[in-house]
């Protein structure tokens, strides 16, 4: 049985980038939007401050814990789901919102306090099952992933999604040692990597990257990033606001890319095709340059350094 989080540890939760990522989503009071990631809550929280009575937030969490923390927001205007965000196109058109979102906001990654729950096995800092799930009712756990998988499938996930220099290493261990007893606990799998790692980077434990790797790879983060921008693009009405917040540069360039790609309109022509103006399919047009926390906001939350916050704005005519 799951954990049901009280309402003050819902709110204590910080939410990174809070204010300028509602002020960048909010542009019309009266719209729909959708919160791709609720977490727990902040942002849809702050969301709701701002809207109309007409207005409308959608929010999604595949997380159930996340969705229980919902339940203490009674407002007729909000409504959530259980569900992924790469599901956004499927969620967005039960609440008859499709195509006539004003926002949508994804905020990427795993949340504070999935980190600092030792039963969700998301940290080496804390004792708990290996499961590394945010989704605990679905999919492999990081468990049965390291117990099966192949020593190069191991050494790939660590160094693709990882920037592990020494992912061969690492994974290598990994295999001699499951092969003595099944790897099951977080701490256990901190150690073992500890213990095989060659060169430690000064304020970082040795297993950052592999657990970061993990984690990436059991929930199909980046393919959900890829599938819920292309989805929250078809959503929104032409002129809403599409505001990603992320905190690994995997993640980073992958949004980038995405708003690149839409705002030159060219994305998947033959390089030097010569093209009018008009007859590029542009479908978003950058807002701005890329937001940081300021000093204040990490200060408050360390985990908030690495967060990167890019805005779009759909385009209000696209080519037929």
């Amino acid at each position: 049985m799951s954990r049901q989080p009280r309402a003050d540890q819902a709110r204590a939760h910080a939410s990174v980038l809070l204010e300028g990522a509602v002020d960048a989503l909010i542009h019309d009071p009266r719209g729909a939007y959708l919160d791709g990631t609720f977490g727990r809550g902040g942002h849809s929280r702050a969301i709701l401050s701002r809207l109309a009575s007409e207005g409308r937030l959608l929010a999604l969490d595949r997380d159930p814990e996340a969705c229980a923390a919902a339940a203490d927001i009674d407002d007729a205007r909000f409504v959530i789901e259980r569900t992924s965000f790469a599901q956004l196109t499927e969620a967005a058109r039960r609440h008859d919102v499709h195509g006539k979102l004003a926002g949508v906001l994804l905020d990427i990654g795993v949340s504070s306090p999935q980190l600092d729950d030792g039963s969700r096995g998301f940290s080496f800092m804390r004792d708990g099952p290996l499961d590394m799930r945010m989704d605990p009712d679905s999919g492999e756990s990081a468990a049965q992933w390291l117990g099966r998988a192949g020593e190069r499938e191991i050494a790939d996930v660590f160094k693709r999604l990882g920037e592990e220099r020494f992912a061969r290493r690492l994974a290598r261990a990994v295999v001699e040692r499951r092969q003595q007893s099944p790897i099951t606990r977080t701490v256990e799998l901190a150690e073992l990597l500890k213990a095989a790692h060659p060169a430690w980077e000064k304020g970082r434990h040795p297993a950052t990257r592999a657990f970061q790797a993990i984690r990436i790879h059991i929930n199909d983060e980046l393919g959900q990033l890829e599938q819920a921008l292309t989805a929250a693009l078809e959503a929104l009405a032409p002129g809403g606001h599409l505001v990603v917040i992320s905190f690994h540069s995997l993640e980073d360039r992958l949004v980038k890319r995405f708003i690149r790609d839409q705002s030159r309109g060219d994305a998947h022509l033959p390089r030097g095709l010569p093209l009018r103006e008009d007859q590029l399919d542009r479908r978003l047009e950058p807002v701005g340059r890329a937001r940081y926390p300021n000093e204040e906001e990490v200060a408050e939350n360390p985990r908030a350094r690495s967060a990167v916050m890019r805005v779009a704005r759909k385009l209000e005519t696209e080519r037929s």
